[in-house]
């Protein structure tokens, strides 16, 4: 795996990016009706997907970076959840509730693919920097 220069060069980033632009024009276009508190949870969760591995990334450390993965899918099932909820409410068909819930279920797939690969990189983040073989955090 690549070492990534920026939060945007991350599959599982440009994924739940493209999931949340998918989610807010299915908002916009009225389908939720006026169920605001399930429109605002479905965006919320949709949207912490992507800020959530963007913020681990900006945290420079491979620790804070895992701990803020496993936040953004976390988030993951809770959209799946609510995918729930809203074709129960008939909000969605299940031709629409099968493409987020696959799209969702395999952003999951690839932050956990990138939390196993961080558990086992010698690569510790740029926070950290090695001098006379000592790792002192800058």
């Amino acid at each position: 795996m690549a070492t990534f220069k920026k939060f945007e060069e991350i599959v599982s980033w440009q994924k739940a990016r493209e999931l949340n632009n998918e989610i807010g024009a299915l908002i916009d276009s009225g389908n939720f009706k006026s169920n605001y508190r399930l429109i605002n949870q479905i965006e919320g969760s949709a949207g912490s997907i992507m800020d959530n591995i963007a913020e681990g990334f900006e945290r420079s450390g491979n620790k804070e970076f895992i701990q803020f993965l496993y936040i953004a899918k976390g988030s993951c099932g809770e959209l799946r959840s609510q995918l729930y909820r809203a074709i129960d409410r008939h909000y969605l068909n299940q031709k629409q509730f099968d493409k987020f819930y696959s799209c969702a279920y395999e952003i999951s797939v690839l932050i956990q693919k990138l939390i196993n690969y961080l558990y086992q990189s010698e690569i510790k983040g740029t926070k950290y920097k090695k001098v006379n073989n000592e790792t002192l955090k800058q």
